[in-house]
């Protein structure tokens, strides 16, 4: 997709493009795998990147027998009272080098701004890093019927904008991210190593990388 296009919004992914949750998640899964009896390794820790929780558990799980609906759910509980514990001291200092900025630099070109994260945790994240009141619009994936890579969040986050998918920009760290920005319509910009996200329409290293003029031309 070429750069820099008309924008009227932008949706951002939280963890490991605004602040980095990553470890704290590794933890909470490997805890849970290991009373399971499950060997879960980090390795094993990069196919989650980016899949919600459910989805996230049902990969550890795989064809297991002896894990219905019931007894699923209350795993993801334990598994997210475990990664409360983790990001219990999280604060604004937790937030990205260049995280705010892009944020505000966003805001104050007239563009809608949204959070699109798996997270459901994510409102809580924010308050604790002190970015809250910089998005219009933070969209709860227990409002869409499926996760990432399906490109519901993405589409919540346009409808909730009321910006035309075709005119927003995605922001994401990982496979499933992007593959649910490119499949809603929007353009995407990737976060990470050279060649990490080849599917990505344009990648920098990181947040601190966001330049808003090498992406937006103007308002749409």
């Amino acid at each position: 997709m070429t750069f820099p296009r008309p924008l009227g919004g932008v949706a951002f992914d939280l963890d490991g493009v605004l602040t980095d949750t990553a470890r704290a998640h590794y933890r909470a899964w490997k805890r849970l795998a290991d009373t399971l009896g499950i060997a879960f390794d980090e390795e094993a820790n990069e196919a989650l990147k980016g899949v919600d929780r459910m989805g996230s558990l049902a990969l550890i799980l795989g064809d297991r027998p002896g894990f219905d609906a019931g007894r699923r759910d209350a795993l993801a509980a334990q598994k997210n009272r475990w990664y409360l514990e983790e990001i219990e001291n999280f604060g604004p200092a937790d937030l990205f080098p260049g995280a705010r900025e892009a944020v505000e630099a966003c805001r104050a070109a007239g563009l809608a701004v949204a959070l699109a994260s798996a997270s459901r945790n994510a409102p809580l994240l924010l308050r604790r890093l002190g970015v809250e009141t910089l998005f219009h619009v933070v969209v709860d994936p227990a409002g869409v019927a499926r996760g990432k890579p399906a490109p519901d969040i993405f589409l919540a986050a346009a409808a909730a904008t009321n910006t035309a998918p075709a005119a927003m920009l995605g922001v994401e760290d990982a496979p499933a991210g992007i593959a649910a920005i490119r499949a809603a319509g929007m353009a995407s910009l990737g976060i990470g190593p050279a060649g990490s996200l080849p599917e990505a329409d344009r990648l920098i290293p990181s947040i601190a990388d966001f330049r808003l003029g090498d992406y937006c031309d103007g308002t749409a």
